[in-house]
C-alpha cells in the first residue's frame, strides 16, 4: 500500500512538471524533463537498493515496510530535495497587488 501511495506521487509529479514546463517552454523541453525525471528514479532506485542490501534484511521492518518499501520511500524523499531544489522556479508564484 505504502509502494502505490509513493508511485502516484511520483505519476502526479511527472503529469506536474510535463504540464509546467510544457506550458512556460515547449513539448520538446517537457519531454527532456520528463526523461531526465525517469532516469533518476531507475538509477536512484537501483543506488540505493545496492546501498540498503548491506545494512537491511529482505524483511525489513515488517510485512508491509520490507526492504524495497523503505528503498522506494529513501529515493521519494532523496527526489523530493533534489525536485525542490531544481524545479523551483516552476513553484514560485508572484503576489499581484
Amino acid at each position: 500500500m505504502i509502494n502505490v501511495f509513493l508511485l502516484a506521487i511520483h505519476i502526479i509529479f511527472i503529469v506536474f512538471i510535463f504540464y509546467k514546463i510544457k506550458k512556460k517552454e515547449n513539448l520538446t523541453s517537457a519531454l527532456l524533463n520528463l526523461l531526465l525525471i525517469i532516469i533518476i528514479f531507475t538509477v536512484g532506485w537501483s543506488l540505493i537498493s545496492l546501498i540498503l542490501k548491506i545494512f537491511i534484511s529482505p524483511q525489513g521492518l515488517g510485512k508491509e515496510f520490507n526492504r524495497d518499501t523503505i528503498t522506494f520511500s529513501l529515493l521519494t524523499t532523496v527526489e523530493f530535495f533534489f525536485y525542490k531544489f531544481y524545479y523551483s522556479p516552476y513553484f514560485h508564484t508572484e503576489i499581484q497587488e
